[in-house]
Formats: C-alpha cells, structure tokens, sequence
C-alpha cells in the first residue's frame, strides 16, 4: 500500500478526496497536511481557525501536519517552507500526496512541478469529475459544510454562512461552478461519512476584504 498524505483545506472538496481515497484498497492515508498562518493561526487557505482544523483531524481519526507560514507570505517562503515540510514527509515513508482539485489545470501544473524534485508524487482523487453530479453526489452521501468565503464579483453575499446541502446547490447562479472551483465559494466541512461525528459549530461574525467576504466559523459549546 502506497503511504498517502492529504492536503487538507478545511472544505468539502478535500473531504470527498479522503473517502476516495479510503476507498482505495491501494492506499494507506496516513494523515493530512495544511498550511496555517502564523499570525493569525487560521488555516491559510480558508481562514479557519486552527482549533476547529484540530476538531476535524480529531474526528477524522488522522494525525495533522502543520505547516506554518507567514502572514503575508511570499511565493519564495511558501515553496520554500513546502520543500521542506516535503522533504520530512519523504523521511517519513510518505509516496505521494493527494489533493481534491477538480478541474484547475494550471494549478494542477504548479503542484506536479514543484514536487517532481521531490520523489512524492501529485495524486488527484477527484480530477475530471463532473462538478454538478459531485455537488449532488456529496449532499446527498451525507456531507455539511458551511459556507465560510464568498467572492463578491462572482456570488450574492446571501450565500455567505449558508449550509452546504441540496437547496444550496439548487440556488446557486448558473454561471457558479457547483463546487467553488473558480473560486467563487469556500466551505468547512463539518460533518459526512468521512467523519465519526458532526462537529458543533456555527457560523460567527462577517468580515470583508477586497470584495472577498469570509465568515468566523466558532465552535458552538
């Protein structure tokens, strides 16, 4: 069995990328791995808070790599802190890493180059796969997630906080991919067969920056 690490974001897509990937009798997932800024210890990615990403690695029943970077981060520090954080990887056993993109080619690109000096190998669970049939696939398999980011030049500011489900979908523009893999939109899963239990949480205060609109996702006990 190939030793898997799984870039982890927070969101729904990465979620879906570890069922497929424990589907896999090939595969051995052998933790996840995200970036988190320093500063502010949120997920870098997402700007979710660093205990709720420990929630989720928790009821995932996998080990977490952090890898932290600065806020802001240069395009130097980051590859220089993920030649690093590849390098243990490696000394560690790890074969490949796993991530949930779906259709992006030029980041696809960026990824494979960047690891073909390492001798982990880019894998994509998820690539090519229909985005419509996925967002239904995911919602009605059991997945949540909360909307966290909205891109306001792409998506209404309602959407913001709402639950990742079936109305959700059905509301979305057309012109929105159903996934957010132009970004229009960002999730936190919370809850879906991949974990052992829903997480409690709920969504907090808004913020915006850059017609970017993010929401505060907080622990609800």
């Amino acid at each position: 069995m190939r030793k898997v690490l799984l870039s982890w974001s927070s969101g729904k897509d990465s979620a879906w990328a570890l069922r497929a990937l424990r589907a896999d009798p090939g595969v051995e997932v052998a933790g996840l791995f995200t970036t988190v800024n320093r500063q502010s210890n949120r997920v870098a990615m997402h700007a979710v808070r660093e205990t709720l990403l420990e929630m989720q690695a928790r009821a995932l029943g996998l080990p977490l790599t952090k890898v932290y970077i600065p806020d802001p981060c240069t395009n130097a520090e980051y590859e220089s802190a993920m030649t690093g954080a590849m390098e243990d990887a490696r000394s560690a056993g790890i074969e490949a890493i796993a991530f949930g993109d779906l259709f992006l080619e030029d980041i696809r690109r960026y990824r494979e180059e960047k690891l073909s000096a390492t001798g982990i190998e880019p894998i994509f669970p998820l690539w090519g796969s229909d985005t419509r049939q996925l967002a239904r696939e995911m919602v009605e398999e059991g997945l949540r997630a909360i909307v966290t980011c909205v891109d306001l030049k792409q998506l209404d500011r309602s959407f913001l906080g709402r639950v990742f489900d079936s109305a959700f979908v059905d509301e979305l523009p057309e012109q929105v991919d159903p996934c957010g893999e132009n970004g229009e939109f960002h999730t936190f899963v919370y809850a879906g067969p991949m974990f052992a239990q829903a997480l409690p949480v709920a969504p907090g205060k808004a913020m915006e920056r850059d017609s970017i609109l993010f929401i505060d996702v907080i622990p609800a006990v």
